[in-house]
């Protein structure tokens, strides 16, 4: 017999978390709960992971050349609107290739071809300052 807490004598008995909270609901709906909880903290332990690393890359600057732009568009149906994200490719002095989200302004005004000062942060673009003519010429 369930008296809310008490037992058969009339002294309360304490109850653990899943007792009082969870104590009624069928086991399928506990298992269910308890799943979601699990996930919902992996998914906030990566996030912290992911921007942990992040701020631990070291700041980059060197001498870059734009070779790529791009854009992708995403979302938008019903009554939603869509959502545009911006990139560039750059390509350094070796080779070496690396493509950057970029805000719009700045997608803007970075044409391809353009070299310059690129500074980034592991993949976050921070700055580039075109240098020279726009006449496409590689490095």
């Amino acid at each position: 017999m369930d008296l809310n807490g008490w037992d058969d004598f009339g002294a309360f008995r304490k109850q653990s978390f899943f007792e009082g909270f969870l104590g009624d609901v069928p086991t399928f709906f506990k298992i269910f709960f308890v799943f979601f909880l699990l996930v919902f903290i992996f998914i906030i332990y990566k996030m912290v992971q992911n921007w942990l690393a992040y701020k631990a890359s070291p700041l980059t600057t060197g001498y870059y050349q734009a070779v790529a732009k791009r854009s992708e568009v995403w979302g938008g149906s019903g009554d939603h609107s869509a959502s545009t994200s911006y990139y560039v490719t750059f390509e350094d002095e070796g080779g070496n290739r690396v493509e950057l989200q970029v805000p719009n302004s700045a997608y803007g005004y970075i044409i391809e071809g353009d070299t310059g000062e690129l500074t980034y942060q592991g993949i976050r673009f921070k700055h580039f300052q075109r240098q020279g003519s726009r006449s496409g010429s590689r490095l």
